[in-house]
């Protein structure tokens, strides 16, 4: 199984703990973790994943090699695409975890979500609402990192 996990490159540490708790828990249940290869949240669910011996796809947005690349990738693969490599990064997933917010991170939301089948979770991210404030059904918001990878995978309601 495939899991994308998305959020921004410029992240607090907070979410930076986070993401690496995500990408660790998603390696201990054999998960592969896609993110989009890049610093903050990318490259701390790819230390997370890494340091519980997981494998991670970097879904990069170049085509050339960036010093900003996460060194915790397993796999590369450079799209030179720039942002519409989301579409690969989220078409490639089984299911997608948001930790935190920046407008690259609702562009993959809005992606998974336009798939329709997709299980996305939001952990301190977007909370995608209608013109009267409720929520669109699809995102489910998760309590922590336990349980972000837990609605990902199906485990929990």
């Amino acid at each position: 199984m495939q899991v994308a996990v998305c959020g921004p490159a410029d992240c607090t540490e907070a979410e930076a703990r986070t993401a690496f708790a995500v990408g660790r828990l998603l390696a201990a249940r054999g998960v592969t973790v896609l993110c989009g290869g890049g610093p903050g949240v990318m490259a701390a669910v790819a230390a997370g994943a890494r340091s519980g011996n997981g494998t991670v796809v970097g879904i990069l947005p170049g085509l050339e090699p960036d010093p900003r690349e996460s060194p915790d990738l397993t796999v590369t693969v450079r799209t030179g695409m720039g942002q519409a490599r989301n579409v690969v990064l989220i078409g490639s997933a089984a299911a997608v975890i948001a930790v935190g917010g920046s407008w690259g991170t609702l562009s993959e939301v809005a992606h998974a979500m336009r798939h329709g089948s997709l299980p996305v979770v939001s952990l301190g991210s977007w909370r995608v609402v209608d013109g009267d404030g409720r929520p669109v059904p699809g995102v489910v918001e998760a309590r922590d990192a336990e349980h972000a990878v837990a609605l990902a995978l199906g485990e929990a309601g």
